[in-house]
């Protein structure tokens, strides 16, 4: 072999080195350019204050509770709150310490608790109660009673410990709710009533 045609065939050699290192490199890049640009940014923060209050519908929303209230909300729950959200349905319910009559209202009763920051919503019997925990009258409950979906309400809503205290206006009343173990425990107008977790709020309320 002559020594130009061995010339030539070094350079030939030299420029498809070269030209693989570039494809490899231009692959890199290519790569990470897509997985740059695929990754997601954070999402924002939905803050349980950028979703309207929620309240019963006319009449009580009857048989069917309406779509949950605070699904697309983010905020973390706020310092001394009990996580208490799930759809619950009542299994024991007591008078006096003593087993409630057959029949009783409580027995079967099923609620939605919805929880985000501070704010917390209550579907149950009809109605929808919506509030913010934090100890006042004007972001407490301002809706409804359950008896006849008529007469008003204004209810002062607390975390205490890690029960749920609610505290309706002008009465010496309070309604409570906490966890023991898997169950919460709900303090009602003379009866206590214990319930189980039967899914998240989102869930299809049991029959």
């Amino acid at each position: 072999m002559s020594a130009a045609r061995a010339a030539a065939l070094v350079v030939g050699l030299a420029l498809v080195a070269l030209a693989g290192v570039a494809c490899t490199q231009k692959e890199s890049d290519v790569s990470e350019s897509t997985s740059s640009t695929s990754a997601e940014a954070p999402s924002p923060v939905v803050l349980a204050s950028a979703i309207p209050v929620a309240h019963t519908p006319a009449g009580g929303y009857g048989t069917t509770m309406p779509p949950p209230v605070l699904t697309t909300c983010t905020e973390p729950l706020a310092a001394g709150a009990a996580d208490l959200r799930g759809m619950w349905k009542a299994v024991v319910v007591e008078v006096g310490g003593q087993p409630a009559p057959a029949g009783h209202k409580a027995y079967g009763h099923v609620e939605r608790i919805e929880q985000c920051g501070d704010r917390i919503v209550i579907t149950a019997g009809g109605v929808v109660h919506d509030m913010r925990c934090d100890g006042t009258v004007e972001n407490g409950v301002h809706d409804v009673a359950e008896a006849d979906y008529t007469t008003p309400i204004s209810v002062v809503c607390t975390f205490e410990n890690g029960v749920h205290t609610l505290r309706p206006a002008g009465l010496p009343v309070e309604v409570k709710r906490h966890l023991d173990g898997d169950q919460l425990v709900w303090e009602y107008l003379g009866f206590t009533a214990r319930l189980e977790r039967v899914g998240p709020p989102e869930m299809t309320p049991p029959t």
